[in-house]
């Protein structure tokens, strides 16, 4: 019991979801596919490995 109105709430943003139009803006979508940066985008850079340096440590503190 008391299911009725989440049940509810779900059927009625699934029917949002699928009725709702749908703008795409084919040039972003482009763009990020591409890889390009545009507006001032900043590039994303890979984060260091922490294992690296707590293995340094580990082996500085513990050695034989």
């Amino acid at each position: 019991m008391g299911r009725g109105r989440a049940k509810a709430k779900q059927t009625k943003v699934a029917r949002e979801l699928k009725y709702r139009n749908h703008s795409t803006d084919l040039d972003q979508l482009q763009r990020e596919l591409s890889g390009g940066s545009s507006d001032g985008a900043t590039s994303v850079r890979p984060a260091e490995d922490d294992d690296a340096v707590d293995d340094d440590d580990y082996r500085a503190v513990y050695r034989d």
